[in-house]
């Protein structure tokens, strides 16, 4: 008997990647004319997965977002996976917006994955949820690349990959 195929569903961001965006904006908010004398800044906190975005008005907040968002495009980093915060009045005239980085599947994009599968009734393919990510398996390979196109063609939320 062969061998069941399997793949795995998980998300995630390149952190190296996202720094480069983030010090390519940083170069480039240093250079524009409409950020000059501000206090427009973004930090990168790794560890915790947040860009920490200060600017000193609302439009200038929007232009410093176009900005990260522009540049973590273009390093090909998936927007999708970005839970940007609420805009909020900090000290000094300023705003401050969190952007946090999604990391990992969370329990409830983890069911809706399983359940689109599953409503699909593709043949003998099943899905089962382990932690951060969705194990898919299945008899043949065939079955499995139905699954993973019918996964593509679904909105999550969040960008998936397939392992």
């Amino acid at each position: 008997m062969p061998q069941p195929a399997s793949f795995d569903v998980t998300t995630g961001v390149d952190l190296q990647e996202v720094d480069n965006a983030v010090n390519q904006a940083q170069k480039e908010i240093a250079q524009r004319y409409d950020f000059k004398g501000s206090k427009a800044s973004i930090e990168f906190k790794r560890a915790e997965g947040i860009l920490a975005l200060v600017a000193d008005s609302d439009f200038q907040m929007t232009a410093l977002f176009d900005v990260v968002q522009t540049k973590l495009i273009k390093r090909g980093v998936s927007v999708k996976n970005l839970d940007v915060g609420e805009l909020k009045q900090a000290a000094g005239d300023t705003v401050r917006r969190e952007v946090k980085l999604k990391m990992e599947l969370d329990a409830e994009t983890a069911k809706k994955v399983a359940a689109a599968i599953k409503e699909a009734k593709l043949k003998k393919v099943q899905a089962a949820i382990q932690g951060e990510q969705v194990r898919v398996s299945g008899p043949s390979r065939d079955d499995l690349q139905e699954a993973i196109a019918l996964l593509r063609s679904k909105d999550f939320g969040v960008e998936l990959k397939f392992g």
